[in-house]
Parts: structure tokens; C-alpha cells; sequence
């Protein structure tokens, strides 16, 4: 009997330390969530943060909209280019300004219906303008005017136009340079898509590039 009772009381004794040991744990596990105070101060850092960065990242997004743009219009330069020299038949890349679109197509009279001409709008706030070369004036395309659905698109009028041989080399009279200009909340930033220096292709740049005179 008296063994028993020692191992029972050691027993209790045992269980009383455990649970003295977990209070204080069980009562310690709920800091570990944020408090209303902690959370509100959490979010008027973020607030005050995105405030104080924002003109940064509108600038950084106005930026890229401008250079997406610029590249679109390399890009299908580069493909006028390609297709050319594939299929043997001279392009035009047309230029409207005043309705601030462009496209790609054959020349006018080498194919009846050029299923793979294509068009583009520019984005809200962009503009752009063609500089013609110094000594002689830019060869238009000339075409009807198709904008409705799954009809060629095709320019209206006489457009300054990058022109390209069938050997895909660039005609002497397509402008010197393509700029792209963004205009807003009083800062004016600007691309140009440009001839390169040995004239056989375009490439953007980021100044302004000087009139050649050939």
C-alpha cells in the first residue's frame, strides 16, 4: 500500500507540473496574431507608399506603352521586309497620321485580294508623324478605304508609306524615320523608328536622328 500510494502521488505530481507548464503556453499562442491597431498601421504605410511612388509608376507604365507601340511598328516593318523577299512582291507599310493608324500591305496591282494585309489603331495618347527624306518625296500607296469586318484592310487615299523591293531591300524614297510622341500631364517623352545607317533596314531610336542627304 504504501508503494502504491507513492506512485499515484508522483503520478498527480507529474500531470500538476505538466499543466503548469502549458498555461502559460496556451496563453502565449495568441500573439501571434495582428491586432485592429497593428493591421490599420500596417495599411496606412501602404497607402502612404503607393503614394509617394505612383508618379514613378505612371511614368514607368506611359513608357512602356510607348516603346510596345514602337516595337509593333519595327516588328511589322521587319515582317514587310520578310514577306517581300518570300513572296517576291514589293510591300507597303502605310502611314496615317491624322487618323493615327498604320497597316501593311502588297503594293496596289500586284495581288487581287491581299488577305494578309493587316492594321493597327495606335493606344490613347499616343501620336506619331513620318519625316520624308530631305531630297525627294516619299512614293504613296494609294487604295480603297475597307475597314469594315472581314474585308482587306486597305489605306484611304495617298499615304506616306516604308516601301520595300521584292528582293526585300528598302525603296530610296520611304522616310527617313517614324516618330512616336506621348503627350500627357505635360511631359512629352518620344521613340523613332528610323532607318539604319547603311539604309537597309529600320531600328528604334531613342533621340532624334539626323536627316541623311543622299
Amino acid at each position: 500500500m504504501p508503494l502504491h500510494s507513492s506512485t499515484n502521488s508522483t503520478r498527480r505530481t507529474t500531470r500538476r507540473a505538466g499543466a503548469g507548464r502549458q498555461g502559460p503556453l496556451s496563453r502565449g499562442s495568441g500573439r501571434d496574431a495582428f491586432t485592429l491597431i497593428e493591421l490599420m498601421l500596417v495599411m496606412a504605410l501602404l497607402v502612404i507608399v503607393v503614394g509617394v511612388s505612383f508618379p514613378s509608376l505612371q511614368a514607368f507604365f506611359r513608357g512602356r506603352t510607348l516603346d510596345s507601340e514602337a516595337r509593333r511598328f519595327l516588328s511589322l516593318a521587319r515582317y514587310g521586309q520578310t514577306r517581300a523577299a518570300c513572296e517576291g512582291i514589293p510591300m507597303v507599310l502605310w502611314v496615317d497620321a491624322r487618323q493615327r493608324s498604320y497597316g501593311l500591305q502588297a503594293e496596289t496591282g500586284w495581288l487581287e485580294n491581299d488577305t494578309k494585309a493587316v492594321q493597327f489603331d495606335l493606344d490613347d495618347g499616343l501620336d506619331l508623324r513620318v519625316t520624308l527624306p530631305l531630297t525627294s518625296t516619299a512614293m504613296l500607296a494609294n487604295g480603297a478605304n475597307g475597314r469594315e469586318r472581314g474585308r482587306t484592310t486597305q489605306p484611304a487615299g495617298n499615304l506616306p508609306a516604308l516601301r520595300f523591293w521584292p528582293d526585300g531591300s528598302v525603296v530610296e524614297t520611304s522616310p527617313e524615320y517614324v516618330e512616336f510622341r506621348e503627350n500627357r500631364a505635360g511631359q512629352a517623352s518620344a521613340l523613332w523608328v528610323a532607318l539604319t545607317p547603311n539604309r537597309l533596314s529600320y531600328e528604334i531610336r531613342n533621340s532624334q536622328p539626323v536627316l541623311a542627304r543622299h
